[in-house]
């Protein structure tokens, strides 16, 4: 549990007894139960917090007021380009502002926390820095989709599809995330006068909406292109393997024609040229030439 206090417009982490912004990262039994018990924060809705499947939601309590909205979560190397989304609670009171979460991650970075001026306006900031996160993570799946896309019209390695699969998935559950959060932000814009926002509050929340709404459609956009990109890759590799069933089949029939030829003298008949010094050379012709009739063919036909 860390504490932070509002001084000189600034969010500086303190030690004191008194705070007004508490940030609880996985709390411990003990933690919970103080959250529970003292300051009469609902038990299923503390577990909500915790709980990445959980829906964002805006609920009022008689003490306070509680937000719980999906943000990005930290990527990992064994997430295999997965990127995945969790979720954050924040309980507004009168004086202070509690914020739980499942792991730790910086939360109050970046220019929006250069001035602060109230709780009210720390817990808006919050909400602008996970639309933030979520633009910076687009960015990252669209830098990394442009790499595998010059790569996967090289190799027949089906790595590179599964790589593309992963990010399409990223993308449905960011853009889920993002709708969801955006109906809280709609419901928090209505009811601005009973949460107590001022006109300034206001005038972020409604900009926190626009940006939710353009990070939304960037989502869809950049699924969209991955989802076509597969089916262009599907179309690709099915167009290369009857290329290449093609020229099997073309091989296949070039052996089977002197194939025929040179089966039929080896009979234990009388042939033609059975007793002429060079039929051997004179068969072998006889193949080169109806293999070549083939080919004019084939090529006369554009196969």
């Amino acid at each position: 549990m860390k504490k932070y206090q509002i001084i000189e417009k600034k969010l500086t982490e303190t030690t004191g007894d008194v705070a007004q912004v508490y940030v609880y990262t996985n709390p411990s039994v003990e933690e919970q139960r103080y959250l529970v018990e003292t300051c009469q924060i609902d038990e299923h809705t503390l577990a909500s917090a915790l709980d990445p499947d959980e829906l964002p939601r805006l609920e009022f309590e008689p003490e306070h007021i509680v937000m719980i909205y999906k943000r990005p979560k930290n990527y990992s190397g064994k997430d295999q380009l997965e990127f995945k989304v969790a979720s954050v609670g924040m309980f507004l009171f009168e004086e202070k502002l509690i914020v739980v979460l499942a792991e730790d991650i910086p939360l109050f970075v970046g220019k929006r926390f250069h001035t602060v001026s109230s709780i009210k306006e720390v817990f808006l900031k919050l909400v602008y820095n996970s639309i933030s996160h979520y633009v910076e993570h687009l960015r990252i799946i669209h830098m990394i989709s442009e790499e595998i896309e010059d790569k996967i019209t090289e190799s027949m390695d089906n790595t590179y599809l599964l790589n593309l699969f992963s990010l399409v998935k990223s993308l449905v559950y960011y853009a889920e995330a993002i709708t969801s959060n955006g109906f809280v932000f709609e419901k928090a814009r209505n009811l601005s006068a009973r949460i107590g926002f001022d006109e300034k509050d206001e005038e972020m929340l409604d900009d926190i909406i626009v940006e939710n709404m353009q990070c939304k459609t960037q989502a869809d956009i950049y699924s969209n292109i991955l989802a076509q990109l597969l089916d262009a890759r599907a179309s690709i590799v099915n167009n290369n393997l009857n290329q290449l069933i093609k020229k099997l089949n073309v091989i296949t029939v070039w052996m089977m024609v002197p194939t025929l030829v040179v089966s039929a003298y080896g009979m234990n008949v009388t042939l033609p040229l059975s007793d002429h010094p060079d039929a051997f050379w004179m068969l072998i012709g006889i193949c080169l030439i109806l293999v070549w009739l083939v080919m004019m063919y084939w090529r006369h036909k554009n196969w």
